[in-house]
């Protein structure tokens, strides 16, 4: 069960981090602004040719490798977990690397070729936009969290007869491998993490609802319809993530309370569902939407403006990924390499939403 389930995970992995490039606004290429009219350059198009060749290759290594080491050999299942582990992280690593070397190569050429300095730069937010937000309300997202609230009342009505050692983690087979002795907080403490992680999703949701909507300067009309698209897909995957959680856990825990709950086959078939349903989510989010809906297809065929561009925010972009600007009220800002949101560093309510849930997360697990 292992092997199968971490051999999906390698070849996903590696079909998204070739595809990145191809994934995002054609304005924005390794982490920088690209104005209008030099976004077809041959040699950018090379660079992305030559990251996602790369990326693909290396990934096929890694699974030749995990095919080479778990077919034929019998090998532990923390064995095949560990090497996974080990591959997977080497094709992120490996894919950093790549993405900075073209970063600064893309910059180079940008810098070089002075593109963009004849031209008028122009930063557009449309807040009136919100208006027609189809962006999720935040007590949609609250809902998961009465369902966990109700589990932990469920589950104090019920210590009494649940087991002496609680299950803090599960393997890829759906069974308990890790256990911990029972008491009042190793029999919610799963629910906890649950909780804090429903907490992040609707925070994020929240904040980037309030968060204005940034267009590209040279073809407005456009870029709102794709702004909003954007939006509106990446809350609801937001609100499948916090929905799929809570049933997992959810019924995890009650096959804590109530012993092996529906018998092994469902005990298996849950894990494997929720990563199913998250890996095709994910695809369908990141290859028909895109970054800032740059692949939702629209009947207007919009020429660019003459004579601007984009406000160039490079320099708030630390080597193209951290996003650090002071001056900037938004909390989260669109990724410029990847499809979703990162926060921005300058904002310090950035660092409350997202790494003190995270530390939370940590504690409980280390008090276990």
């Amino acid at each position: 069960m292992a092997f199968s389930l971490f051999l999906v995970i390698i070849i996903f992995l590696t079909v998204m981090q070739a595809a990145i490039p191809f994934l995002l606004k054609k304005t924005i290429v390794f982490g920088v602004t690209i104005p209008e009219g030099y976004t077809e350059d041959e040699i950018l198009t090379r660079f992305k040719k030559t990251y996602s060749a790369t990326v693909f290759l290396i990934g096929l290594i890694a699974l030749l490798v995990f095919l080479f080491f778990s077919v034929g050999n019998e090998f532990q299942e923390e064995q095949i977990v560990f090497t996974a582990l080990l591959l997977q992280f080497g094709i992120l690593f490996i894919s950093m690397l790549l993405y900075l070397y073209f970063h600064i190569k893309t910059m180079k050429r940008k810098r070089e070729h002075k593109w963009g300095d004849d031209l008028k730069k122009v930063r557009v937010v449309d807040l009136t936009s919100r208006s027609n937000d189809e962006m999720l309300p935040s007590f949609m997202f609250a809902l998961p969290m009465t369902i966990t609230v109700g589990l932990m009342i469920y589950t104090a009505t019920q210590y009494a007869v649940m087991p002496d050692m609680i299950p803090t983690h599960w393997g890829p087979n759906g069974q308990p491998d890790a256990l911990t002795e029972k008491n009042p907080f190793s029999v919610i403490a799963s629910l906890l993490i649950l909780l804090i992680m429903q907490g992040m999703t609707l925070s994020i949701n929240a904040f980037t609802k309030k968060s204005g909507v940034k267009l590209n300067a040279s073809k407005r009309s456009t870029s709102r319809i794709q702004q909003l698209s954007f939006r509106k897909y990446t809350s609801w995957f937001l609100f499948l993530t916090s929905v799929l959680s809570t049933v997992l856990i959810g019924f995890l825990q009650l096959t804590t309370i109530h012993g092996n709950l529906g018998g092994p086959i469902l005990m298996m078939a849950m894990p494997l569902g929720f990563l199913f349903i998250i890996l095709v989510a994910t695809a369908f989010y990141a290859f028909k939407v895109g970054q800032g809906g740059s692949r939702i297809q629209l009947d207007i065929d919009e020429e660019p403006a003459p004579g601007i561009t984009d406000h160039d925010e490079d320099a708030y972009w630390k080597a193209g990924v951290f996003y650090v600007n002071k001056n900037d009220p938004s909390i989260f800002v669109e990724k410029r390499f990847g499809v979703g949101w990162t926060i921005n560093f300058g904002n310090p309510i950035g660092y409350l939403i997202v790494f003190v849930p995270l530390l939370l997360i940590l504690a409980i697990t280390f008090f276990l």
